[in-house]
């Protein structure tokens, strides 16, 4: 797989994700077998580039790279100082966001609501392209809603301006990230541009990242919401698309190590008064679903400095089996049907 002059390892990316893709969750999906993983949206406006908030969201050091640097906006001129600004610090892709369905986003005309200004949209990719000597990739969905599908028409427009790929949210603006991805457009897609295409929506297990990748044509797949808590889906993917086993997910014994991993990165990015507070959501995705988390986590999200969370994880894991409760691990997600993803995806839905 290639983007640019980068290859990856793989095919199977880390989504970005607003208030979740932070450089220790980049680092630890790629550890854990993404071949690819984009930062969280930043701001266009200049006014924001010295805040604590975007300074965070461009921070890439010590990351593998390519180090990729999402942005946002609505106008060709401020998007492609923000790429400059970007690559000047250490950006080798820069992601155009056409995808974002988020009302505040599409409240200034950007993320997903470009995609029903296609000449708007048009004209940030080229003037992005123009203004930096790296890759410029675009992450749309399949149109505004599901009457108005434009996805083949803009991905045609985005090729001739200069993006090197394109990934698609099998949805459209209007869904949000209500039902069911539909993957008959990102095949269409595929089908239309000869740049790398990604497909991206409902790729919870490696039984699905399969049949999507099939089903489109796609070069490669991103997985968004299905990782939140379970970052080692990345592996099991890889895993299934390669040798067509099915890989066991990690004992209870191996997600204390990477919990516990996960969280001191955690704490020393953000610090403490921060990082104790965004941390509570990594370690209700991660325990959300094992016995006896959820009466855990009432008393774990009052506890208020990092070593008191860290102190109250070694006791809940030394409570429980650290093989594991179901003889396989914890796998990414039940491959037995939708009903078991359907909870999962219940469970993980952004706030």
């Amino acid at each position: 797989m290639q983007i640019g002059p980068y290859t990856l390892a793989n095919n199977v990316f880390a989504a970005p994700m607003a208030g979740v893709t932070d450089r220790p969750y980049r680092r630890l999906c790629r550890a854990l077998g993404a071949g690819y993983a984009v930062g969280e949206m930043a701001a266009s406006d200049p006014r924001l580039w010295n805040s604590i908030k975007t300074a965070r969201r461009i921070d890439h050091r010590g990351e593998p790279g390519p180090k990729a640097v999402q942005i946002a906006g609505a106008d060709p001129a401020m998007m492609a100082e923000a790429a400059r600004f970007n690559v000047d610090r250490g950006a080798q892709i820069i992601d155009i966001n056409m995808g974002c369905p988020a009302k505040k986003v599409c409240a200034v005309a950007a993320g997903s609501a470009l995609m029903g200004d296609e000449s708007l949209a048009l004209r940030i990719i080229d003037a992005v392209a123009r203004a930096v000597p790296v890759p410029v990739t675009v992450k749309m969905r399949t149109g505004i809603e599901p009457s108005h599908r434009n996805a083949v028409v803009l991905a045609r427009g985005a090729q001739q301006a200069g993006a090197a790929m394109l990934v698609v949210h099998g949805r459209t603006r209007r869904c949000g990230f209500t039902g069911s991805a539909e993957y008959d457009t990102i095949a269409a897609v595929k089908a239309a541009v000869s740049v790398p295409v990604v497909a991206n929506g409902d790729i919870d297990t490696p039984h699905k990242a399969q049949a999507v990748l099939q089903a489109t044509g796609a070069d490669a797949v991103m997985v968004g919401r299905a990782a939140l808590g379970r970052p080692w889906i990345f592996r099991e993917i890889t895993h299934y698309l390669q040798t067509g086993v099915l890989r066991a997910g990690p004992t209870v014994a191996e997600l204390r190590t990477l919990l516990g991993a996960h969280l001191r990165e955690h704490y020393a990015f953000y610090g403490e008064h921060t990082g104790v507070r965004t941390a509570r959501k990594h370690v209700g995705w991660y325990l959300g679903t094992i016995a006896g988390g959820v009466d855990f986590l009432r008393d774990f999200h009052r506890i208020d400095d990092p070593e008191g969370q860290l102190a109250a994880l070694d006791r809940f894991f030394e409570r429980i089996d650290p093989a594991g409760t179901d003889g396989r691990g914890l796998s990414a997600a039940a491959d037995d049907g939708p009903a078991a993803n359907d909870m999962l995806y219940e469970r993980r839905r952004l706030a």
